[in-house]
């Protein structure tokens, strides 16, 4: 490709992330305004004034809490979906017995099932159990249906190990719990980098789960708790465009320091050797 290819294909890229920008940057301008300027300016216009009180007033009105259940909600499913998918897909690429196959198959015909079509089985069993309106409702849900993908994702890295340093932990003497903690994982942690961030995505953002069996605001997370800013006879747009901000702002921070690790980890877990 010559200077003139190169130059057409930045120009290219660059009108791309104008595109995927422009809506981040018009967001945080909505979060600035108030009712009458939302709706009675142009929508492209900057603010007349800088309403920062409007960040102010979402996180007095309890923000913080739905923030923080975001937080530990996304970080324990996380744990618990790479640590488990960690676990399976070690057992079954790099152990040999007989039902290894099957059992991938298994885990693999999650990846066909509809995320929303098993609500209502869910709901019933959470029920029975006791877990409507419990936090590690939404735990549980969002590590069971996220496996499949994760060891979809470590499948492909954990061929290209060499089995050489299996056998030499072995024969060092090495069990074989100890072997996959302090040898295998802490070598799979490109592409473990790469499941972290594609569960945050999800676990964050997922809203029909947490709306359906979490009733107390005292456990609603980001997605559902902006439905507080939205009154039967008046809704704050502004709050809820600062609501919108602070949700995504993690998501971006995550994306922003990790898309090369995301990248490096989607490649090494594409190639088996």
């Amino acid at each position: 490709m010559g200077r003139i290819g190169y130059i057409l294909l930045y120009f290219c890229l660059g009108i791309v992330a104008v595109f995927q920008i422009f809506p981040i940057i018009w967001l945080f301008l909505f979060s600035l305004k108030d009712n009458s300027e939302i709706f009675t300016g142009s929508p492209f216009a900057l603010p007349s004034e800088f309403r920062w009180e409007n960040y102010v007033k979402v996180w007095e009105g309890g923000i913080g809490g739905y923030f923080w259940n975001s937080i530990w909600i996304t970080g324990v499913a996380i744990i618990f979906t790479v640590l488990l998918a960690s676990m399976a897909t070690f057992a079954i690429t790099r152990m040999r017995w007989k039902l290894s196959g099957p059992v991938l198959g298994l885990f693999m015909v999650g990846l066909m099932i509809p995320i929303h079509s098993a609500i209502i089985p869910l709901f019933s069993m959470f029920l029975n159990v006791n877990l409507i309106d419990n936090p590690w409702s939404i735990v549980i849900t969002y590590t069971a249906y996220n496996l499949p993908i994760t060891m979809m994702i470590l499948l492909g890295f954990y061929y290209t190990l060499p089995r050489e340093i299996e056998e030499a932990a072995i024969i060092d003497g090495c069990s074989i719990h100890r072997m996959f903690f302090r040898i295998i994982l802490p070598m799979t942690m490109p592409v473990m980098s790469t499941t972290v961030i594609i569960n945050m995505i999800y676990n964050w953002n997922e809203f029909v789960f947490v709306n359906t069996f979490i009733s107390s605001d005292k456990y609603k997370t980001l997605t559902v708790g902006i439905q507080n800013f939205i009154g039967q006879y008046m809704t704050d747009w502004g709050a809820i465009g600062a609501t919108l901000i602070i949700s995504v702002l993690p998501i971006l921070i995550a994306f922003i320091f990790f898309s090369n690790k995301v990248v490096e980890g989607i490649s090494s877990s594409a190639v088996k050797g």
